[in-house]
């Protein structure tokens, strides 16, 4: 199976000499997050993240179906990842790996199981139809931290997308285009996202936010906390290595709400960019423009 290239001996020792210094390789604080970009597409739940040299592309979509036995009055939500090779030459088609096995479980426990999206929203008949909504993430690029990068782009996707109005007249279900009404956004309860802290040292006694793919390699063990604004923990993994000291961990997850909270406003502001956008130039402005023709 391919693999990463390993750092040389000499990078290993500048590396963490460095860290043992207070000092990173690319001049960040020990806290400090790689500069972040996010951009919307001209669909509604398109959405290409960067983080550093990261990129994560996330696309939602929608569609009506038959809701699960056990579940009637729930609609359908799935999260799908892919790694491929063009991101990484440790990835494989239809070979997953570690990583993507690890980053699908966290995506699950954080977004889905959290129950952010409200799933009896896309109940449309029960037993009968509701909303299957997809997220299909793909990995561009991997530099490192890609839980918390993968994390924000399926929430900032998600918050984004628009399905389709609908109506219902006794047992005849009507899905409106958007040219015949505006699309509505999904009934969305809070936004959960992931801080990964990389430990190095013997004792594992220094702490790094937001490693790239070159301090990951030289890590002694790793943890990942899902918080939302609201201080709620969604999720927690220790994932096996040296021994954390509680106490350590306890410190991780504060200065972790701080940075949930810092993304959070972060996304706002984005999202609100955005709907600033489509209203100069977006759909009711194609409305307007046939009405007047």
């Amino acid at each position: 199976m391919p693999r990463e290239a390993e750092p040389s001996l000499n990078e290993r020792a500048f590396v963490v000499q460095a860290l043992q210094e207070g000092l990173r390789i690319d001049g960040r604080a020990l806290d400090q997050f790689r500069e972040l970009d996010l951009k919307f597409g001209d669909q509604y739940g398109v959405a290409d993240l960067t983080l550093g040299k990261t990129r994560i592309f996330a696309k939602v979509s929608a569609e009506v179906t038959t809701p699960y036995t056990d579940r009637p009055f729930d609609g359908i939500f799935t999260i799908t990842t892919e790694l491929s090779p063009m991101a990484s030459p440790s990835f494989e088609v239809n070979r997953p790996t570690e990583t993507e096995i690890m980053l699908s479980r966290l995506l699950e426990k954080t977004v889905r199981r959290s129950n952010a999206l409200d799933t009896e929203s896309l109940c449309l008949v029960s037993g009968q139809k509701c909303w299957s909504i997809r997220v299909d993430l793909h990995v561009l690029s991997h530099d490192g931290n890609l839980i918390d990068a993968s994390c924000l782009a399926v929430v900032a996707a998600l918050r984004h997308f628009r399905k389709p109005d609908t109506s219902i007249e006794g047992e005849t279900l009507t899905i409106y285009t958007p040219a015949e009404r505006e699309p509505v956004p999904l009934s969305w309860l809070h936004s959960p996202l992931c801080v990964t802290f990389s430990f190095f040292g013997e004792e594992a006694d220094i702490v790094v936010m937001d490693a790239n793919l070159l301090e990951e390699q030289l890590r002694v063990t790793s943890f990942t906390i899902s918080f939302n604004k609201h201080g709620e923990i969604c999720q927690g993994a220790k994932l096996g290595g040296t021994t954390v000291e509680a106490m350590t961990l306890i410190k991780c997850a504060n200065d972790a709400l701080d940075k949930v909270k810092e993304l959070t406003t972060w996304l706002d502001l984005k999202l609100v960019e955005d709907s600033k956008r489509r209203d100069k130039g977006g759909l009711m402005a194609e409305l307007s423009a046939e009405n007047e023709r």
